[in-house]
């Protein structure tokens, strides 16, 4: 089994990445293998609404500038999904969402791409905008069909500065319990 993680932070060690590797560390240690992206920093394009990815077949982006449908068909063939963003301004990075954006308008024509795989948002917050950003990634894994997978707490962590993470004692423990709770949930769907 093989879990994305996509980091939605510009900062390649920022907090945002320490937390998709936490989680991912509980989830290699259960077997499954972990590939992190790098999104943030990426010169993304938002969608522009051309509809260009409902007349391709299989479905694609129609801009192919950027990694995005590359990324799409590697999200097909993983088994599960972790996306994580800074909190920008009270929500999602400009790199995550573009992202959503251009993932979600072209697996409306694939659903099978993305149907029923376990998805989990993470979150790095200085103050205020968490659940809002935790929202926003999980609306897309709702209208995905995906099966969206928690913690014992939101799935986020406070910090601003880098390596603040490590002062955020719940923060590291959610993280952790969500990467088992992925892995529970990639081996029941697979029947394990």
């Amino acid at each position: 089994m093989r879990v994305l993680l996509f980091n939605g932070s510009p900062r390649l060690n920022g907090n945002t990445m320490a937390m998709l590797r936490l989680a991912g560390a509980e989830m290699e240690s259960e077997g499954i293998a972990c590939e992190y992206i790098q999104l943030g920093g990426l010169p993304l394009r938002g969608c522009m609404a051309c509809g260009g990815c409902r007349k391709e077949s299989p479905p694609r982006c129609a801009m192919d500038s950027d990694p995005v449908n590359g990324w799409i068909d590697r999200i097909a063939q993983a088994d599960g999904l972790l996306i994580g963003s800074p909190v920008y301004f009270g929500s999602v990075s400009s790199a995550v969402k573009s992202f959503i954006d251009r993932v979600g308008y072209v697996v409306r024509s694939r659903p099978e791409a993305l149907r029923r795989k376990p998805a989990a948002a993470v979150v790095s917050v200085r103050r205020a905008g968490a659940l809002t950003t935790f929202d926003t990634i999980n609306h897309f894994f709702s209208i995905a069909e995906m099966v969206v997978v928690g913690s014992s707490y939101w799935n986020m962590t406070l910090s601003r500065d880098l390596e603040d993470w490590k002062k955020d004692e719940e923060g590291i423990a959610t993280m952790k319990t969500l990467g088992q709770n992925m892995a529970w949930a990639l081996k029941r769907l697979r029947g394990e």
